[in-house]
């Protein structure tokens, strides 16, 4: 995937804007963190991941996902760009997005896909 491709899809989640958190670029989704690109490894830093799923995301796939010391005692997974699928992104995402925005935006976001909308990320706020 490119960056570009990752933006698109990270950019399609309600009430989703660019920022800055901890001095780098990122991206915030009803003003908390919600991913950010590491640049030195051209990852994604994913939330929401517990230290089990973690673990086996990065023994099934150690080519996408990984971890470094820092993000060690966190519930967090890097993802290298290159080989993550859109799928396991936006899934991915999704989960951290519910964590964070309003329930309203939740429902109403849930709504959408139960209209089919193709994208509920078209509903921004």
């Amino acid at each position: 995937m490119t960056e570009a491709e990752a933006h698109a899809i990270i950019m399609s989640f309600p009430a989703v804007t660019e920022g800055v958190a901890w001095g780098y670029p990122a991206y915030k989704a009803a003003d908390k963190f919600f991913t950010r690109l590491r640049r030195e490894d051209d990852s994604l830093v994913l939330l929401e991941v517990g230290f089990d799923e973690r673990e086996m995301l990065m023994e099934a796939g150690p080519e996408t996902f990984h971890l470094t010391e820092h993000y060690r005692k966190y519930k967090t997974v890097l993802a290298r760009l290159a080989t993550l699928d859109p799928g396991t992104l936006r899934g991915m995402l999704e989960r951290r997005w519910r964590a964070v925005v309003p329930k309203r935006m939740i429902k109403a976001y849930d709504a959408a896909l139960a209209r089919g909308c193709a994208e509920p990320g078209s509903m921004k706020s």
